[in-house]
């Protein structure tokens, strides 16, 4: 009877502990804002954006299919377009389609960077319920192939500074604009410009590229929209599965030809995820809007010593952005085999795409990979590969110039840290800032983020305005 006695006084205070800690577990009290309205030419910069849409600059792996006088027919386009901006900033322009701006502020130290990219992935117009290079504006929606990815904050850089260069005002530092015309296709321009700042001295204070967004249903419990500021990003590799043999005729098959030995080792690789990790962006994320979730969530994310095991195997169980936000996850992607149905390969091979946590890297998840294989006949190429980004500072006062101007623009919204599962340009900024930020200025639904690469990629009017005003809102900080 002790011993049960003893058991039920531990559990028991195991429970108070538990409930102590999710009761205690609640947001700060907000402070109040009173943001001031911002007042531009709103259908300026929505034709702005159209016509930057209305140019085919669709960047592909084999630069040949590319055509260049779409991408020289926009940059033609921005004299006309951010007038202010020729007046007042310098533009060099750097190999593969690198664009960078100078806006000179009152000082030279502590720079700040604005980045976008104005390439976008191609579209099949028969897919299209628009025609994807239109710009076709309807119901206070635009329609058009980079609408989202990412001319709007292209569009929102440019014009916010115009306005403003407009109005006479001077930033209080330096405000550089980098450009990239080949993101998509993970093209040097950005790399042109990184190592030109580097040559010359430019240590940004701030860099902020696309990443997070405004979006709504995104965390267990939350029902505020939530406005995701990403503070690294996760790396990725796409690794080559290989496996060789004598081909022969289809007749008369060894027990495993290559293909069945490749689906062997797919299974494996699924049925053994990477293990998870809380990595700095994730644990912020989950202490920031964990608070504001109902009393069951509240208990896991105030417990996590207690229900991590739980979360873990929830997140493996049901895939998506909540388990590719804990560990580096495998999609399968590719497969090629025979030419013929009755002819066994003498090669077949797939590819997965890796997207790396933080905490893992890509010698280390080739490494996992070959182990949980298990078969030396299984050749691993890395191919593309992308180490993840470090992790920039986070509650710090340049956090906190992109969080207010976040905050004032879409009142309500809760700010959070989180980690970016995609990439971008800005990990090229790795050595020259540890406060490098990605969001991207758009408040998005759901069916929203689903057109972005997609067909029909879309925009509210209303959004796009959001993004010039978000960033009239941070240069007027800087």
């Amino acid at each position: 009877m002790i011993v049960l006695y003893c058991i039920l006084a531990l559990v028991a205070a195991l429970a108070a502990v538990v409930l102590i800690r999710t009761v205690r577990f609640r947001p700060a009290p907000a402070p109040e804002r009173s943001p001031e309205p911002v007042a531009f030419d709103h259908g300026a910069a929505v034709e702005a954006l159209r016509q930057l849409v209305r140019c085919r600059t669709v960047s592909y792996a084999e630069s040949a299919r590319e055509d260049n006088e779409e991408f020289e027919k926009l940059i033609s386009l921005l004299p006309e377009l951010y007038p202010h901006v020729f007046s007042a900033c310098t533009l060099q322009r750097f190999e593969d389609r690198g664009l960078l701006f100078r806006w000179p502020g009152k000082s030279r130290e502590e720079p700040r960077v604005f980045m976008a990219h104005y390439d976008v992935v191609p579209a099949t117009e028969e897919g299209w319920t628009k025609p994807p290079f239109e710009g076709i504006v309807e119901n206070g929606v635009m329609w058009g192939r980079g609408t989202l990815d990412t001319k709007s904050t292209f569009n929102g850089v440019l014009f916010a500074a115009d306005h403003l260069i407009g109005q006479g005002f001077v930033p209080e530092h330096d405000c550089w604009f980098a450009f990239s015309g080949g993101e998509e296709v993970n093209g040097p321009g950005a790399e042109h410009i990184v190592r030109w700042f580097g040559e010359n001295g430019v240590k940004p204070a701030l860099v902020l590229d696309e990443g997070g967004a405004v979006v709504e249903g995104v965390f267990p419990g939350v029902k505020e929209p939530c406005c995701l500021i990403g503070i690294a990003e996760k790396g990725q590799v796409n690794l080559k599965f290989t496996v060789r043999s004598d081909g022969g005729h289809a007749s008369a098959p060894k027990p495993h030809t290559p293909i069945g030995v490749l689906a062997k080792a797919c299974c494996r690789v699924e049925d053994r995820p990477f293990r998870s990790h809380l990595t700095v962006p994730v644990r912020e994320m989950f202490d920031t809007l964990g608070r504001h979730s109902t009393f069951l969530y509240r208990m896991i994310f105030a417990n996590l010593w207690c229900f991590r095991g739980a979360l873990d195997l929830l997140c493996r169980k049901s895939g998506g952005e909540l388990n590719a936000l804990m560990r580096t996850t495998v999609a399968f992607t590719q497969f090629s085999g025979s030419e013929a149905p009755n002819v066994i390969p003498p090669a077949a091979s797939m590819t997965a795409n890796i997207r790396l946590n933080p905490e893992d890297s890509v010698a280390s998840a080739v490494e996992y990979v070959r182990a949980v294989v298990g078969n030396g006949d299984v050749g691993l190429e890395p191919q593309k590969t992308m180490e993840p980004s470090p992790v920039s500072v986070p509650w710090c006062a340049e956090w906190d110039l992109v969080a207010s101007a976040a905050a004032d623009t879409w009142p309500g919204s809760l700010v959070s840290p989180y980690l970016m599962i995609q990439c971008s340009d800005s990990r090229h900024y790795r050595d020259l800032s540890d406060r490098v930020y990605r969001f991207s200025a758009m408040d998005l639904t759901a069916e929203e983020r689903r057109s972005i690469h997609g067909n029909d990629e879309h925009i509210r009017l209303e959004t796009a305005g959001r993004a010039v005003e978000f960033y009239i809102r941070l240069m007027r900080s800087c």
